[in-house]
């Protein structure tokens, strides 16, 4: 083969290795390039994901975080809503009002002298809604001021249920609400869970005094939590709950009892439910000490003559019970020494000179005789001995203790003498209330001594009276500090098992309750014998509150229309003349003038 054909051959192959290298280098490069593309991807993709769990975990720590409520309802429940993950909040908005009448407007006459009628606007007194918009669920409120949402002062819910959740959402935001007065939940399906809630929430509202709870009924039926000592509430509504003798029994028992009474319900409103005889006689029970009550409306329950006779008593007068009268004697010691069961303030209890040797602080008592004693500074500094100090205290302490007997001489000399009995003698009356004058301590005795007009009771409290203001006036000129001074005498509330009462056949009578104001027992089972004691019991009240109005002024509104007994009996006829002239919204008829006959 010749050379040239040899050399053109090599040069052939070197090309095609040197082209093949070539080729294998680039696929090395593009196989790297992709390789590395993917491992960029790869960061960038973990990046990504670092960043999005960072950012869910800042969520999740956002939700984890309570919510602070601002007073704001709208806000604040809208938000509490939010985090429990409810499908559908219901809004909060103003409560509808009747629209305001329009106001006629005349038209001026026209230009060319002829009169135009008036034109009446057309009369609306009502707004149309979508009949499925309004049977949503919502929250009405009444404000203060509707441009500030934090005015919020009324809150009423209707005819939709409020479960357990909701009711939580509610016990963190109504504290809040600075403004709010009064609740009404209509017909919410509260169970005895939701009924705990809300009796833990009310005592937490600053200003909550209404509470309307009508159309819920539960099962154990603790509505006695709504009025527990703890609870603000003044004006209660249970109407249509379905309340039995069970609940009304508790809520007697929270009314009043001998040692403890409600001192803040004012109006209680317990008609349609289904209390019988045995609650009756329970809350008058309650009625007895209690001297705060002024309404209570019993109106359609199932109440018959018993309960209304212990009632009656009630509001006449009554024995007290052996507990009432221990306790009643536990508060006549107290009064009468209140100074009893206090100690001294704790810088005076080392320098007590009053206490005995056997009590006294061993920091004053004398371990190494005499010869340890030493004089104070104020002694050194005046060159004076322990001796002439001693000498000089006792001398300051014999002057304190002969002002202190002029001063218990002259209150001595200022006090009535008291001609009370004791408990034990049998045909007396007795008062450990009050100074007395005369056998009848009490003031209210029985038919003979109401008719020749005792003022027993009359002259001890002016005795009363003039005894505390010389015993302040004493105080004040003293110079005894405001602090130190005891207020127990003046209090404005007085414990009723502190009034006066009569010792009649071993047993000793109170005047019943004379704040009760209004009283409805209108469509029960009331027959003759209940109206009877009804009007013994008026008549007793009448009598009483003619003589001594410092107690209460009586039942001055008594509804009993549409019992067993006919509207034109008798009875019903009597309690009507009593309580007619009371009625504060009684009007009488115009008397018309009389014509002279000439």
């Amino acid at each position: 083969m010749p050379r040239s054909i040899r050399s053109a051959r090599s040069n052939s192959i070197c090309s095609v290795t040197s082209e093949s290298g070539r080729g294998a280098k680039l696929d090395e490069l593009l196989a790297s390039r992709v390789k590395m593309g993917k491992k960029v991807e790869k960061g960038l993709n973990k990046e990504k994901n670092q960043s999005a769990t960072s950012q869910d975990e800042l969520d999740s720590n956002k939700a984890l975080e309570p919510h602070v409520c601002t007073g704001n309802f709208s806000a604040d429940f809208s938000e509490l809503c939010r985090r429990n993950n409810m499908t559908f909040i219901p809004p909060v908005i103003m409560r509808p009002r009747p629209p305001a009448p329009v106001v006629q407007q005349e038209v001026s006459p026209a230009k060319g002298g002829k009169d135009k009628e008036p034109v009446d606007a057309p009369p609306k007194t009502f707004t149309t809604k979508d009949k499925f918009e309004y049977f949503k669920p919502s929250i009405q409120v009444e404000m203060d001021n509707q441009d500030k949402p934090d005015t919020v002062n009324e809150i009423f819910i209707r005819g939709w249920k409020v479960d357990t959740v909701m009711m939580d959402i509610f016990k963190q935001c109504w504290p809040t609400m600075e403004k709010l007065h009064s609740i009404n939940l209509w017909n919410t399906g509260l169970n005895d869970d939701t009924l705990h809630t809300l009796s833990t929430i009310l005592p937490q509202c600053p200003n909550i005094k209404n509470v309307t709870l009508d159309g819920n009924a539960t099962e154990k039926e603790d509505w006695f939590e709504l009025i527990t000592e703890e609870s603000p509430v003044q004006n209660l509504s249970l109407r249509h709950c379905g309340i039995t003798n069970k609940g009304a029994k508790m809520i007697g028992r929270c009314l009043g009892s001998a040692k403890r009474a409600n001192t803040k319900l004012l109006t209680l409103n317990l008609s349609n439910n289904k209390i019988g005889e045995e609650g009756l006689e329970e809350i008058a029970q309650g009625l007895r000490l209690n001297r705060t009550l002024l309404s209570l409306s019993l109106a359609s329950n199932e109440i018959r003559d018993k309960g209304v006779v212990k009632l009656s008593e009630v509001l006449s007068r009554f024995p007290l019970t052996h507990e009432e009268v221990v306790e009643r004697r536990k508060l006549m010691s107290d009064r009468s020494s209140p100074d009893r069961n206090k100690s001294p303030p704790l810088s005076r209890r080392a320098d007590s000179k009053d206490r005995p040797g056997s009590v006294r602080s061993s920091t004053h008592q004398d371990k190494g005789g005499k010869k340890n004693e030493k004089p104070s500074a104020k002694a050194k500094k005046d060159g004076k001995g322990g001796k002439e100090e001693k000498e000089e205290k006792h001398e300051k302490t014999k002057g304190k203790k002969e002002k202190e007997d002029k001063a218990g001489a002259k209150k001595d000399h200022l006090k009535v003498p008291s001609h009370g009995h004791r408990p034990g003698s049998p045909g007396k009356h007795f008062d450990h209330g009050h100074h007395s004058v005369g056998a009848n301590v009490g003031g209210r005795s029985s038919g003979a001594d109401m008719q020749n007009g005792n003022t027993s009771r009359r002259a001890s409290l002016a005795a009363d009276a003039k005894g505390k203001g010389n015993k302040t006036k004493g105080k004040e000129k003293g110079g005894k500090p405001a602090q130190e001074q005891e207020p127990a005498d003046s209090q404005d509330f007085i414990n009723p098992l502190l009034e006066g009462a009569d010792y009649i056949d071993g047993r000793l009578w109170v005047a019943g309750n004379r704040v009760l104001i209004n009283l409805n027992l209108s469509r029960n089972e009331i027959g003759e014998t209940g109206l009877e004691a009804l009007l013994k019991a008026m008549q007793y009240q009448t009598t009483l509150c003619m003589e001594n109005k410092s107690s209460g002024t009586g039942l001055m509104r008594l509804l009993v229309g549409k019992n067993k007994v006919r509207s034109s009996h008798e009875l019903l006829q009597k309690i009507t003349d009593i309580m007619l002239p009371k009625d504060p919204f009684y009007k009488p008829p115009p008397q018309t003038p009389e014509v002279n006959e000439a």
